[in-house]
């Protein structure tokens, strides 16, 4: 009787230990902050590159304790604003549609449109522009981008790891 309520006890243990590890825990990992102050674009020397679904794309993965849903925004228009051609005086501007959210999940990206989330009826964007770019050996990645990010008319400082090529 004694081996099997230990037994019990250790497998309880176990399995509340993995359904609590983070499922996302080996993805790179964005950081949220107060805004900062935005840069203004190069006047001389810069070139103007576009971001379009075609060039780039917008990933994200939603982490809870018992699992991951992987998601992305498939409408958005940008650009980056390339000083003598050294990302680290680049700007980095995004305009995303938020109806365009798509999830692993039918129903999620259903519920992610609605007012608990994105709200897409009444903010149909969401908005960031870069304040710093600083190089990065996060995995996969080149660069660190901090900007602005606004949804739902609040602003807040974001971090990620992107690669630059």
């Amino acid at each position: 009787m004694r081996f099997q309520t230990l037994s019990i006890a250790i497998f309880l243990c176990a399995l509340l230990s993995y359904a609590c590890a983070d499922p996302a825990a080996n993805k790179p990992k964005a950081s949220v902050g107060v805004a900062t102050s935005e840069k203004t674009a190069p006047k001389q020397g810069g070139e103007t590159l576009p971001i379009t679904p075609e060039n780039s794309k917008i990933d994200f993965v939603a982490a809870k304790v018992t699992r991951s849903h992987n998601g992305s925004f498939k409408q958005f228009t940008g650009t980056v604003d390339l000083l003598n051609g050294d990302p680290l005086q680049s700007i980095v501007s995004i305009a995303i549609d938020t109806a365009s959210v798509v999830t692993d999940e039918p129903d999620l990206t259903k519920h992610l449109q609605t007012p608990d989330f994105f709200d897409v009826a009444k903010y149909p964007k969401a908005n960031f522009i870069s304040t710093k770019i600083e190089p990065s050996a996060a995995s996969g990645t080149t660069h660190t981008i901090t900007g602005n990010f606004d949804l739902h008319e609040i602003k807040k400082s974001i971090s990620f790891p992107a690669p630059f090529m």
